[in-house]
């Protein structure tokens, strides 16, 4: 193998088990519902393989249901259960016509129903009725995205910008239960922080966010302050949840591959959450570091970088990270890098990630590219596009982070 099918081989082993089914599966294998109805509804990125597992294993024992993803994410339909597609990473007007929806669905029921709620990463956009105008929604999200906020720090803004954010859908799911079966997206698993918690009690304060909107200069109207002055829902005892996958599994499961194609494996962490380019300079060093060893090595790393935006070109935090590490490990031994999101969607674009090696500095020089000014102009798309460093694997079905991988071979 080249190092690039290599590369292309961990993605595809490292994605397959990450997948939520089994998870599902085991979750709902051991829950009893009694003898009220079951209305489910399936929210995120990965809301149609968890809807599809559910639907399986519980046959038609689902009343009516809703399945609300991202476009291009929905792979057929599904008894029972109206598919919605939506805006991500913007939330847009399908967004809020599919949550309308799901809150109808829900509204009206008895203490004896319970509400099967599939929620993974993406839901933040996915599943959205704001209390503030789309227009400043749309600019708050805007602003958030731009400045370097991380997950967390977004979140805790859209909870209080949100009717079914920081516990509100639970609340409105009353007086009947609610089972919530979470695929995490978040460093930590910090289940009011996923798709920013719309069944879980909010650790966050009022304070928090006002501490984050002057950190970040961002510009809210009068009515959205307002906002931040309403306190979220803290204590919600008719809801069940179990937490199933995250980027430890994802890691793992990378490590494994590299290990059946013979390389010596370490993980670094699993909790990456710094600056895309950063963490590729990072990476870039330790394979300069052992440009002398003897045998074949790989370095894991998993988590959610961030991406200051100075420029107004096209690509991800995968695709940054890639590049940035491109710059410092040209010209060194057989060695290469590889970056993607576990969901197949880098940032706004078509691509799950980028892949690097010795040679790309030198390929994207000889086209006139100087990667520097790439990185200026966030442009990493356009750039790995040059040098088949695009790594695609469509919508996969799953979200758990991001994951990259060096590879020394010997």
């Amino acid at each position: 193998m080249t190092l690039r099918e290599e590369a292309d081989y961990i993605v595809n082993k490292a994605i397959s088990s990450a997948l939520p089914d089994e998870a599902v599966r085991q979750a709902l294998k051991t829950k009893d519902f009694g003898e009220g109805k079951i209305y489910m509804v399936a929210v995120g990125k990965a809301a149609w393989q968890m809807a599809k597992a559910a639907s399986d294993c519980l046959d038609k024992k689902i009343e009516k249901g809703i399945c609300i993803s991202k476009y291009g994410h929905m792979k057929g339909e599904l008894p029972n259960v109206e598919c919605y597609e939506a805006g991500h990473p913007i939330p847009d007007a399908n967004s809020f016509r599919a949550t309308q929806v799901a809150i109808d669905l829900i509204t009206g029921l008895n203490a004896e129903d319970t509400v099967l709620f599939l929620l993974s990463g993406g839901g933040s956009a996915l599943f959205e009725k704001p209390l503030v105008s789309e227009a400043e929604l749309t600019d708050i999200t805007r602003q958030l995205l731009a400045c370097g906020a991380d997950i967390v720090e977004i979140n805790i803004l859209r909870k209080r910008l949100s009717a079914v954010k920081g516990g509100k859908f639970a609340k409105l799911c009353l007086p009947a239960k609610v089972f919530s079966v979470v695929l995490s997206d978040i460093i930590g698993d910090p289940l009011d922080m996923i798709a920013s918690g719309p069944a879980y009690p909010d650790s966050s304060t009022n304070e928090m966010a006002k501490k984050i909107i002057a950190k970040y200069h961002l510009k809210l109207s009068s009515e959205a302050m307002k906002l931040m002055d309403i306190e979220t829902p803290k204590d919600l005892t008719h809801v069940e949840t179990r937490i199933t996958g995250s980027v430890k599994l994802l890691c793992k499961a990378a490590a494994e591959a590299c290990q059946h194609l013979g390389y010596k494996t370490l993980i670094l962490t699993d909790c990456l959450n710094c600056e895309a380019r950063e963490a590729g300079t990072f990476l870039a060093a330790i394979a300069k570091t052992y440009q002398g060893s003897q045998e074949s090595l790989a370095f894991i790393v998993g988590g959610e970088t961030i991406v200051h935006l100075t420029g107004h070109g096209k690509g991800g935090r995968n695709q940054e990270l890639a590049l940035s590490a491109a710059r410092e490990i040209g010209g060194l031994y057989q060695t290469a890098l590889l970056s993607v999101g576990s969901d197949g969607t880098d940032g706004p674009t078509d691509a799950a990630g980028g892949y690097v090696d010795q040679d790309t500095q030198e390929k994207l020089r000889k086209q006139g590219i100087e990667i520097f000014e790439v990185l200026k102009e966030n442009d990493s798309y356009h750039a790995l596009q040059q040098v088949d460093g695009l790594i695609m694997t469509g919508a996969t079905g799953t979200n758990v982070n991001d994951v990259a991988v060096l590879l020394i071979r010997r």
